[in-house]
C-alpha cells in the first residue's frame, strides 16, 4: 500500500471534499434525478433534497422483493447519502417563495420532472434566473423538454430508456429477446453526464459570472454511450446486430463456459496478449496461423468465429479460477464472472477502502459502497445516509433562511412544510442539527 493511500484512509474524514462550499437544490425522484446530486454530495457539496409532503419521494417505497431496511427502501438509501431533507409543498405560493429564497443562496438547482411542471409551479428557469442570475439550472427526464415525446407528456424510466435507445436490443444475444441490464445504467450514466455539464457550467460561470440552463434526455444520453453502433450504422447503412458477450471490435474478447459451469471473461487483442493466450492453451502455433496473424485479420467474421470456438473448447477443460490464474501468468485478461455475492465479499474491495460499514445515527450499521474515485487531498466520502421526510426543515430554515421557530411553526400550520411520520417510535437524536454525520468504521 502506497504512503499516499495510507494517508487517504487515515485522514479521509478530516479533509474537506473537493466541492465544499457548493450548494445544490434538488427536486427529483427515482434514480436518474438524485444520482447526479448524490455524486456532488459525496464530493462535499451541500445538497438539499426537496420533497413534497406528506409522503415525499416515491422512491422511498420501492423495495427489492418487498424488503425494507428499518422502513427505508435500500434503493433510496443507496442513491441519496449526505443530503439534507426538506418537505416543502410547491403547490402553495408560500412554498414557491421559500424555494426561491433558497435558490437565491444556491449554486445549482436540479429537476427531473415532466416537461412544463416547473413552469406551472413558477420555478422554471426564467423565474429562477430573476432571483439568481448565476444559477446553474438543469432539467433532465426521459425524452427532454421539447420534441414529440415531450409534447405527449410521456413518462419514462431506466428500462424504457434502455428500450427506446436500442441499448436493450444491442445487449441481447443473436435471435434472443432484448435484454434489459439489471443495473440502472441509464440512470447512473445519465446522472454522471448531467453533473459533467453542471461542472462545466460552473467553470463558465467562474469566467463570466453568468449561470445557464441545461437540458438532457435520458434516452439520448445512453445512445451517446453506445460506442461505435450509431456512427457505423449512419455511415455504412448496415445495422449493428446483437452479439451477446462477444466484443465485435476486439478479437478475441468474449465470455466462455468453463468445466466447473462457471464463466470466464477473456480478452487478448494485443500481440503479446494473444501470444500469451495461445501459450496458455498449449497452442503456440496459432500465432503463426494466417487467419490470426494480427488483430485486424482476426476481426474478419470467419476468422473471429474460428478463434472463439478454439478458445471455447479449451475453456471447457479448465475451471474459471484456472483460466484466471493462466491469464495472470501469461499476460492476457481473464476473470471469473462474479456473482453479486462474490462482488460484495471479495476482499480486494475492502482492502481498497471501497466497501465500508456505515454507523448511522438513525439506522445503525449497514454496509455500503464508497465513492469509486480516490482523491488524496480532497477525498469524497459518505458521512450519513438518508433521512425521513422533512428531517432537516428546521436546520435549513434557521441556518440558511434565518427563520424563527415561531415562523417555522406557522409554516407547519399552513401546510407549507411537512414532517416525517413516527417511524415506529424512532426519533432523531436530540442533539441533531443537520451537521452530524455517520462514521465509517475503519
Amino acid at each position: 500500500m502506497s504512503e499516499v493511500f495510507k494517508d487517504y484512509v487515515k485522514n479521509k474524514f478530516s479533509k474537506p471534499g473537493p466541492l465544499k462550499g457548493l450548494r445544490v437544490l434538488e427536486l427529483v425522484t427515482l434514480l436518474f434525478g438524485p444520482s447526479g446530486p448524490s455524486f456532488l454530495a459525496e464530493m462535499g457539496a451541500e445538497v438539499i433534497k426537496i420533497e413534497l409532503p406528506p409522503a415525499g419521494d416515491v422512491t422511498r417505497s420501492l423495495k427489492p422483493f418487498d424488503w425494507f431496511y428499518k422502513e427505508q427502501g435500500p434503493m433510496f438509501m443507496h442513491i441519496n447519502p449526505n443530503k439534507y431533507y426538506m418537505a416543502l409543498d410547491l403547490h402553495i405560493d408560500m412554498g414557491q417563495d421559500i424555494f426561491k429564497e433558497l435558490v437565491a443562496k444556491a449554486d445549482i438547482v436540479e429537476f427531473n420532472l415532466r416537461p412544463a411542471v416547473t413552469n406551472r409551479w413558477n420555478i422554471g428557469y426564467e423565474d429562477l434566473k430573476k432571483v439568481n442570475p448565476g444559477i446553474i439550472y438543469i432539467e433532465k427526464n426521459g425524452f427532454g423538454q421539447w420534441g414529440q415525446y415531450a409534447e405527449e407528456d410521456r413518462p419514462s424510466n431506466d428500462g424504457a430508456a434502455q428500450a427506446l435507445s436500442g441499448y436493450a436490443w444491442m445487449s441481447s444475444f443473436p435471435g434472443q429477446p432484448p435484454l434489459k441490464q439489471g443495473i440502472w445504467i441509464c440512470d447512473y450514466f445519465g446522472g454522471l453526464m448531467g453533473e459533467t455539464a453542471v461542472l462545466a457550467a460552473l467553470h463558465h460561470r467562474k469566467k463570466t459570472g453568468k449561470g445557464q440552463y441545461i437540458e438532457m434526455s435520458q434516452s439520448e444520453n445512453i445512445m451517446r454511450a453506445m460506442q461505435w453502433v450509431w456512427p457505423y450504422q449512419q455511415m455504412t447503412g448496415k445495422g449493428a446486430e446483437p452479439a451477446g458477450n462477444r466484443d465485435q471490435c476486439i478479437c478475441p474478447a468474449d465470455t466462455f463456459l468453463c468445466s466447473d459451469n462457471q464463466f470466464s471473461a477473456i480478452a487478448a487483442p494485443a500481440p503479446d496478449e494473444f501470444k500469451g493466450l495461445c501459450k496458455a492453451m498449449g497452442k503456440p502455433e496459432l500465432t503463426d496461423d494466417p487467419r490470426f496473424k494480427d488483430h485486424k485479420t482476426r476481426l474478419k467474421e470467419e476468422n473471429a468465429l474460428a478463434i472463439l470456438k478454439i478458445i471455447a473448447d479449451w475453456a471447457r477443460t479448465k475451471t474459471a479460477d484456472e483460466v484466471e490464474e493462466l491469464g495472470i501468468k501469461n499476460g492476457f485478461a481473464a476473470s471469473r464472472v462474479h456473482t453479486g455475492k462474490d462482488m460484495f465479499e471479495y476482499p480486494n474491495r475492502r482492502e481498497r477502502d471501497f466497501v465500508k460499514e456505515i454507523d448511522d445515527p438513525l439506522y445503525g450499521k449497514y454496509p455500503e459502497h464508497c465513492f469509486p474515485v480516490m482523491m488524496s487531498k480532497t477525498p469524497p466520502k459518505i458521512k450519513w445516509t438518508v433521512r425521513p421526510v422533512g428531517f432537516d426543515n428546521e436546520y435549513i430554515l434557521t441556518k440558511i433562511l434565518g427563520r424563527s421557530q415561531t415562523q417555522i411553526n406557522e409554516l407547519y400550520t399552513h401546510g407549507v412544510i411537512g414532517k416525517w411520520k413516527d417511524m415506529q417510535g424512532r426519533r432523531p437524536p436530540s442533539d441533531w442539527d443537520g451537521k452530524h454525520g455517520a462514521i465509517l468504521r475503519r
